[in-house]
């Protein structure tokens, strides 16, 4: 089938695309891409993982599927402490460990979707994962700079050695038996996986959500609601910038201005400073018109791994959830924000990003260049961004000097970077133009890439 995917790397979406290819609908390219990404995206998602997925199948509402992580019935102890250090710029302390795992969704998650969407064998689905694993992969610029930062977690057993100790590539074998049993049994894969947390994987269940939506130069923002809280962001950002209007100059001065403003107002007078967690995502369309988003995470992960599979982290994720304690079952509170912008009832962009608290920004930075100012989604991503953070704007590389002054006139204190860097979030974005043409893109900063099959 004709379509687009988008992810935040190479053989993720190459995966997506396949299933496309083979007739599959938004849905079932979402599927496979995620198993790949288990496998090449080993320290940011797998089978231990939670997530946010939005569907909207053609003509129909767009609904929001819940499959983040659950708090365990058993009081977890005491959980371990590492050191990470951000490439000499700061470090920070993570909460790792086997009792800082949470109860994982995703897969049950993408079960519950495939189920309502799919159109292929889900055996079909995970194959292509399978195969990726049993090869390896290569990592490219941003994984590995990736990988070395999160040293202490990755190598701190022998197991995560062994996959990702060589750095520039992940020896995955190890993950194929258990991609196999996913393929197979997947329920019973996952509490095999876990079997401290089996019963509370037994009665998970994913939720059905109603999206949280925004008006934005015209065109209708569906996103994510409640238990995350980038979604409110989205909402707030847009609906700010939609009423003091974007310069239609991408890069401007005016520009820049608006943004930092509405971000603002979107973060609720700036952002707090959060480390980076380990998130990523897919957006898909197919060539019936529908569409879906899938954002998915394992915190900062545990260190901990089976079946060549790192566990999360999320319950040592306290400058996300906080430290109060949360009634057993209940959801954890999360930044993801998988969104879909509808142009006249048809989708008009699919989109989401990689980056804790950055990720909002990065989202409203592309959906206003992309239906604000005209760029193609190539474009969009690709440009320059900022960042409001306790009183200053975090200015990517590429913004003019006009630009750094009127927000410092604007009262702003201009924190300037050299460069693209992942610290501004990682989008993943396809697009439907106006003369029907589908265009996808991954954002370089992280290694991301993007697929339209023909």
């Amino acid at each position: 089938m004709r379509g687009a995917v988008a992810a935040g790397n190479p053989h993720t979406a190459a995966a997506g695309a396949r299933a496309l290819a083979a007739g599959g609908s938004a849905v079932d390219a979402v599927v496979a891409a995620a198993f790949a990404g288990f496998v090449a995206e080993g320290p940011l998602t797998g089978p231990a993982g939670g997530g946010f997925l939005l569907v909207r199948e053609a003509g129909g509402e767009p609904l929001l599927l819940d499959c983040f992580f659950a708090v365990p019935s058993v009081a977890r102890g005491v959980m371990d402490e590492v050191v990470i250090d951000f490439a000499g710029a700061s470090t920070q302390v993570f909460h790792v460990g086997e009792e800082s795992v949470a109860v994982p969704g995703l897969v049950a998650g993408l079960e519950h979707a495939h189920r309502a969407h799919g159109r292929l064998a889900w055996c079909d689905l995970v194959q292509p994962a399978v195969e990726l694993a049993r090869r390896g992969v290569e990592m490219n610029g941003p994984q590995r700079f990736l990988l070395e930062i999160l040293v202490p977690i990755l190598e701190r057993s022998e197991a995560g050695r062994l996959i990702y100790g060589r750095h520039g590539r992940a020896e995955t074998a190890t993950m194929a038996g258990g991609l196999e049993r996913l393929r197979d049994d997947p329920a019973a894969a996952v509490a095999e996986l876990l079997p401290e947390l089996a019963g509370d994987i037994a009665s998970y269940r994913p939720r059905e959500l109603v999206p949280l939506e925004a008006r934005f130069a015209g065109v209708r923002v569906v996103t994510c609601p409640a238990p995350s809280r980038g979604g409110a962001v989205v909402v707030a950002a847009l609906a700010e910038l939609d009423r003091i209007g974007l310069d239609p100059e991408p890069g401007s001065a005016r520009c820049a201005s608006a943004l930092a403003h509405s971000l603002a107002a979107g973060y609720g007078g700036g952002a707090a400073t959060a480390r980076p967690t380990g998130t990523t995502h897919i957006s898909v369309l197919d060539g019936d018109g529908n569409a879906a988003a899938l954002s998915s995470t394992l915190g900062s992960g545990s260190g901990v791994f089976r079946n060549g599979f790192q566990l999360n982290n999320m319950l040592g994720e306290l400058d996300v959830i906080g430290s109060e304690p949360r009634r057993p079952g209940s959801r954890l509170p999360s930044m993801m924000a998988p969104t879909l912008v509808l142009d006249a009832g048809r989708p008009r962009l699919v989109v989401g990003s990689a980056g804790s608290v950055r990720l909002s920004g990065a989202i409203v930075q592309t959906i206003a260049a992309v239906v604000g100012q005209g760029l193609s989604v190539e474009d969009a991503i690709g440009s320059p961004r900022l960042h409001v953070e306790e009183g200053a704007v975090h200015l990517e590389g590429g913004w003019t000097e006009a630009a750094a002054d009127r927000l410092r006139s604007d009262g702003w204190r201009v924190v300037p970077w050299s460069g693209r860097n992942l610290f501004f979030g990682g989008v993943s974005a396809v697009e439907l133009r106006a003369d029907g043409q589908l265009a996808a893109a991954g954002d370089p900063r992280r290694g991301g890439h993007g697929v339209v099959v023909p």
